[in-house]
């Protein structure tokens, strides 16, 4: 197997094998540092493949699922682009890897990650938090043509509450960007830790003062209560109304 390399013009090239090593089999080739895959297109016959692990973890730094990569497979050069990786559970370490033949000459449609760039004066200055909420927007252009990163600058986000939508970035000669225009991207945001300092406030005050006045009103009714046994006479005892008529006979 020859090993994969990046030739004279800067195409990513990888060299994999035809496989004939199928289904639960495949685990020994994996253990042997081989790595299985497909190869599949519009107009083209499936073919199964292998290639070094560890050379397919190089180029996929490079290319990751939005480059072209040029298989070289026995004497013939199929440009694809990576479609779909099947990863470990536990180690997230790579077990199969699907990739996509292409035209060159035909447009494609990819899911491109979101990179942002500057500093924002909402977040930097003014306490702002900075959210994230578009991770990749869907991108179509020639193979060759789709970048590895959107950049967005939020350089521009001076006040709280500002957003960054598909419809403010730039326009690409190269690819367009297929995703809804009014889809936001990054946003600014007041630090909701001020508002929920203020709440928990608000409702500790009143259980302080309901404290206050329960203790007080049952201080007045305990005091009520004593001042009417002071203005009434005490009720005799019994045995005491019975002597005294006595004492009066004799």
């Amino acid at each position: 197997m020859k090993k994969s390399a990046q030739n004279t013009s800067n195409q990513i090239g990888l060299s994999v094998s035809n496989r004939t090593v199928l289904g639960k089999q495949v685990r020994k080739l994996r253990k042997e540092g081989t790595l299985p895959g497909n190869v599949y297109g519009n107009d083209f016959k499936s073919v199964a493949v292998s290639m070094k692990y560890a050379d397919f973890a190089h180029v996929y730094k490079i290319v990751h699922e939005t480059g072209v990569v040029y298989l070289q497979l026995d004497k013939n050069e199929i440009p694809v682009m990576v479609k779909h990786i099947q990863r470990h559970p536990l180690d997230s370490s790579v077990l199969h890897v699907d990739f996509r033949k292409v035209d060159l000459t035909k447009k494609v449609v990819a899911e491109v990650p979101v990179k942002v760039v500057g500093v924002s004066e909402a977040v930097a200055q003014k306490g702002g938090v900075l959210l994230y909420q578009s991770a990749h927007l869907s991108v179509e252009a020639l193979p060759q043509d789709v970048p590895n990163a959107i950049e967005v600058d939020i350089s521009v986000m001076k006040e709280l509450g500002q957003d960054i939508k598909v419809s403010d970035l730039p326009k690409n000669e190269k690819y367009s960007v297929t995703t809804d225009a009014n889809k936001v991207i990054v946003s600014v945001t007041a630090h909701k830790e001020e508002s929920v300092i203020a709440e928990t406030t608000a409702t500790a005050a009143p259980e302080v003062i309901t404290a206050k006045v329960d203790v007080e009103g049952a201080t007045e009714v305990a005091e009520g209560k004593e001042g009417k046994k002071e203005k009434g006479a005490p009720a005799a005892a019994p045995g005491a109304e019975k002597e005294k008529k006595e004492q009066v006979k004799k």
